[in-house]
This record gives structure tokens, C-alpha cells and sequence, in this order.
């Protein structure tokens, strides 16, 4: 997929992602997934940007986020990575880049896509086979929207927005996982980059 130049607005929703440098893990153990958590919240809230959907996995990872403020969403994968990035080097003796260069954004720009690309991320770790159920992935906020988990990384208003209830999403997420749901196109083109 060619990269372009976006420009990050106030109220716009964006897909945030990038993979370990030539595809290594990012993350090893439990505990670095705990401590990107706590990271993912403070960035959040110090940037007001909204985490809607992520989901952590050993060599990538997936935000759905939305600008709240004027504070670009540059500012999240930044702050969150750069110390993420020092604290691993450190940990485990890593030198180099940790990631596949800067992280990569693309605008959500329609309601089909926005619909699609919250179920594409919270299933991506049944998808890289690490699980069976999107459920039973704790490293994702599934849980948090379908009301099994609390959680800071969860706007409930957007669910009831675009979802109505977490049972409908939970039943949007098992069409699709079951392979009865059409994919928008804009999200065809990004899950094909990702296969490359």
C-alpha cells in the first residue's frame, strides 16, 4: 500500500500500525504487554486521543484511535513507542530499531469501514493463529466491548453509537469470523499490504 502524507484532524478516526523490525517480536512476555497498556492510557489521555479498538500481538500491532483535541495522533505511537522501545532495548539487550520504520496511519473515512476495521482488529490474533476465539486473546479491548472485562481502553458511547449493544457486536465480529461478511474494499487494499 503507498504511503501518503496524512493530515490528522480533530473528531477523525485513524487505523495505527506498524510490525517489529523485519517482522520480530515487539513483545516477548506478558509483562511487556502489561507495561505497552499502561503506556497506551497515560499517552492517551496526555495526547486526548481515544483508543477505540487495539489489539497487541508478539511482532505488530493494531489501534483504532480517534483525535480528540488539536494534539496531532502523531503524538500517541510516538510517546508510547519511544519509551516502549528504550525500556525492551534495555531489557533484553536489543540494539537497533525495535520497528519497521515510523508507524503507518490511514484515514477512516467511512462508516463501513470504521464498522469493519474495529472487528478486523480485535480478531487479528484468531487470524495470525495465536488463539481460537477473539475472546481469548487478552492482549485486545474484545472484552472490554462485549462487557466481559473493565477496562480504561474502551469508549462505550461508540459502541452504542455504531453498534447499538455489545451483543450485535459480538455477533458482527462472529459473521465475519465465520466468513459471511462482505469486507469493505479500502480495508481489501490494507489487509493485502499486511500479508506482503
Amino acid at each position: 500500500m503507498p504511503r501518503r502524507a496524512i493530515h490528522f484532524v480533530k473528531g477523525g478516526y485513524y487505523h495505527v500500525y506498524n510490525r517489529g523490525a523485519s517482522r520480530l517480536a515487539i513483545v516477548r512476555e506478558a509483562r511487556n504487554y502489561a507495561y505497552l497498556l499502561r503506556l497506551m492510557q497515560r499517552a492517551a489521555e496526555a495526547c486526548e486521543v481515544t483508543i477505540i479498538a487495539y489489539c497487541l500481538l508478539p511482532n505488530h500491532y493494531h489501534w483504532l484511535v480517534r483525535q480528540d483535541a488539536d494534539t496531532s495522533v502523531s503524538a500517541l505511537p510516538k510517546r508510547v513507542f519511544g519509551s516502549y522501545s528504550q525500556a525492551f532495548n534495555k531489557a533484553y539487550g536489543h540494539s537497533g530499531t525495535l520497528f519497521e520504520g515510523n508507524f503507518r496511519a490511514t484515514i477512516v473515512d467511512t462508516e463501513g469501514y470504521l464498522r469493519h476495521l474495529c472487528r478486523y482488529i480485535h480478531v487479528n490474533a484468531v487470524k495470525h493463529g495465536l488463539t481460537t476465539a477473539p475472546e481469548l486473546w487478552p492482549y485486545s479491548n474484545y472484552l472490554e466491548w462485549i462487557g466481559q472485562r473493565d477496562g480504561a481502553l474502551v469508549d462505550r458511547q461508540f459502541i452504542r453509537d455504531h453498534f447499538e449493544t455489545p451483543a450485535r457486536y459480538q455477533a458482527f465480529v462472529g459473521e465475519y469470523l465465520s466468513r459471511r461478511a462482505a469486507v469493505p474494499r479500502d480495508l481489501l487494499r490494507f489487509e493485502e499490504y499486511l500479508e506482503e
